[in-house]
């Protein structure tokens, strides 16, 4: 019953540990990632990208607002984490986050989870093999 059901949209919610921490300090490093992102998939944005670069020892955070909804980076060096949230209401292929990640940001592992908006059946995918070694969040008892 689920895959023919319309649905909201699509959020992905990514997970990378293990970072270099100055890749996660770098707000350019991040704005060139998130913009392939955006890119890639087609994506609108709407005004300007918006990028807060924390006091040391902390990392970045960045917005888009798009068409589609948003995508949204968080970054923790001092745990070596980035997370990313990309929320988009149309159909979009996934994107190539495991590999991107450890080559941009040198991540050990990435967990990429896909869920399903305004549908009963909301995990569309979260593949174990790419989960070893992660805590299961963005560290400090913050949510995704």
């Amino acid at each position: 019953m689920g895959d023919d059901r319309a649905i909201a949209g699509t959020e992905w919610i990514v997970d990378a540990e293990g970072c270099a921490a100055e890749a996660l300090r770098d707000p350019a490093l991040l704005a060139g990632l998130c913009g392939a992102v955006v890119r890639d998939l087609g994506l609108k944005v709407l005004g300007e990208p918006r990028w807060h670069r924390f006091p040391e020892p902390g990392g970045v955070t960045g917005i888009y607002l798009l068409t589609e909804s948003h995508l949204a980076c968080h970054t923790y060096p001092e745990l070596g984490v980035a997370t990313f949230n990309l929320y988009s209401c149309r159909a979009r292929p996934r994107w190539p986050w495991r590999s991107r990640l450890r080559a941009a940001l040198g991540a050990r592992a990435v967990r990429v989870r896909a869920l399903r908006r305004g549908a009963a059946e909301a995990a569309l995918a979260a593949p174990a093999p790419a989960t070893a070694g992660l805590r299961g969040g963005a560290g400090r008892g913050a949510a995704p």
